[in-house]
């Protein structure tokens, strides 16, 4: 399958079927001017009152609203991703922007199904290890040498003896402990099993929820479908006269796409790029994780719509990030040396409105210490563009690591300057994060990330409005002059960040420290046994 780049028509039918040198900054007002529909927003001010909290969360509905008629998400390979993509272009097309729709060849893995069938009727978080056998299996379910009592430590599934006299087209259920994920599996194969559950070894809170990881080396020939289960479901699962409905689908080989928009004005060949990930993951509708950054660009986007910047300004709404970073990857891969060149920067915005957020911006020059080192040469400017607009409105802000845990990564392997905001994932919230902005300390910046959960109401509206003011004062910045990042000229109405910018001698700014590094996305495989 080649990757290509087709012009949008018939495509979109079928999908949409199944201190800057600037003025204090005007805060975004409640509803925008009515001006805003026919002027052109060639300021800051100007954009600023036109980019909306109300605007942005108009697309996060609808969104929500594509999840909600398509299973409850919106992941790469699904109805809901292909209708997220549909409105996006519906949008970009009616602002009057080129839109291309990026192909990529895709692995798709339908979501796994575990389901207690009897004495209790429930449905499990699951998941499928690397490695397994692919299909259906529904049986009785026989417990293997579990150790269910405090302290736990189990052996369950080690030796071939824990399974004498199983009974041959059974489910096996296995509890995590002492040897490999494999070895379990092939053991469970070679006594008859039609498919094995492993659970978590409940021996210490770390062990606890579902686990999910590989089965390689040792069960490399396994053939039963093999999921995983937390160990609340292994001990529901383990009750006498238990029946189970266990499926993992076949992997699929499908074409995702990802949504190309770009102004009609602006130099081809100094290209300002603004960037976001359009799917969810399968367990739920992605409307912080990444609605939030796929909204924002796009009201920026609508709102910057009638200026002629002095350079182009290309958006992206990127396809699989959930699935490790493909779409951007593939996207970045596929363009020539001098299609690379002609990129002067690339801003990221994945995950900008978490409920109990922080201010993070991306540490371009490592001036915060927090990992990985510098971005290419003028990522530091782009750092200094964001804290100098963060200083102007008067929120603190802190660096995070270019972890290369979003889609930034591809662009700054490829030498090309990045930068982006982002307000947290995963990570704890720590008791100084909490006396600088508020929330609650020992939760996490997203309590629902990666989750059901993550709906509409999954928002902080303050840090929505904030973020979106942010990214639309860097894009229009950038559209009309990049000559702190590159040398090129631009407007001199737009003068670059002069000095060190806001950085920690800024209104709030922080010298960071591990915490923002750590809290990116996390596509790194699962704990393997």
């Amino acid at each position: 399958m080649s990757r290509t780049s087709l012009r949008i028509g018939a495509v979109v039918a079928a999908a949409a079927a199944c201190a800057l040198s600037f003025t204090p900054l005007v805060q975004a007002a409640p509803k925008p001017s009515p001006a805003c529909d026919t002027r052109v927003n060639n300021t800051h001010a100007k954009l600023m009152e036109c980019i909306t909290l109300e605007g942005v969360r108009e697309h996060q509905a609808a969104l929500q609203s594509i999840a909600d008629a398509n299973g409850g998400n919106r992941a790469a390979g699904t109805p809901g991703y292909d209708a997220s993509v549909a409105y996006v272009v519906d949008k970009m097309e009616a602002a009057g922007y080129d839109v291309t729709l990026d192909e990529f060849p895709f692995t798709y893995v339908a979501a796994a199904t575990l389901q207690q069938l009897a004495p209790l009727s429930n449905v499990y978080d699951t998941g499928p290890f690397t490695g397994t056998g692919y299909g259906s299996a529904t049986g009785a379910v026989t417990p293997v040498d579990l150790a269910l009592a405090p302290p736990r430590a189990s052996t369950s599934g080690c030796e071939a003896a824990d399974f004498a006299g199983f009974p041959a087209g059974n489910i096996a259920l296995v509890q995590r402990g002492t040897c490999s994920f494999g070895l379990k599996a092939a053991n469970a194969q070679a006594a008859g099993a039609s498919a094995v559950i492993i659970f978590n070894q409940g021996n210490d809170p770390t062990r606890e929820g579902l686990v999910v990881g590989t089965l390689l080396p040792d069960g490399a020939g396994t053939r039963i479908p093999a999921v995983g289960a937390s160990f609340a479901a292994g001990e529901a699962l383990s009750t006498p006269g238990s029946t189970a409905y266990i499926n993992v689908p076949e992997p699929e080989l499908i074409t995702q796409t990802n949504v190309i928009a770009q102004s009609k004005w602006g130099n081809p060949s100094n290209v300002v790029m603004a960037g976001a990930h359009l799917d969810s993951v399968q367990a739920g509708p992605g409307l912080n994780d990444n609605g939030s950054g796929s909204a924002a660009i796009l009201e920026v986007a609508e709102q910057m719509a009638k200026v002629k910047p002095t350079n182009a300004v290309r958006f992206a709404w990127w396809g699989a990030e959930e699935s490790g970073l493909i779409g951007s990857n593939e996207y970045v891969a596929g363009l020539s040396e001098a299609e690379k060149d002609k990129i002067a920067l690339y801003l990221n915005f994945d995950m900008v409105g978490s409920p109990n957020h922080v201010f993070f911006v991306y540490d371009g020059d490592d001036s915060d210490g927090v990992g990985a080192g510098v971005g290419p040469e003028g990522s530091a400017q782009i750092e200094k563009t964001f804290e100098a607009f963060y200083t102007s409105v008067g929120e603190p802000f802190k660096g995070t690591d270019f972890s290369g845990r979003s889609d930034y990564g591809a662009f700054i392997a490829n030498g090309i300057p990045s930068g982006g905001l982002f307000t947290g994932a995963e990570g704890v919230k720590t008791a100084d994060e909490a006396a600088r902005w508020g929330g609650t300390a020992g939760q996490q910046y997203d309590p629902c990330y990666h989750l059901a959960c993550d709906t509409y109401a999954n928002n902080n509206d303050h840090a929505l409005d904030v973020n979106s003011d942010a990214i639309g004062f860097s894009v229009l910045q950038y559209a009309m002059n990049t000559s702190d990042v590159n040398g090129l000229p631009g407007k001199s109405n737009f003068p670059p960040v002069s000095g060190d910018g806001a950085g920690t001698s800024g209104a709030g700014g922080d010298s960071g420290s591990s915490q923002g590094g750590l809290h990116d996305h996390d596509h790194e495989p699962t704990e393997v046994e």
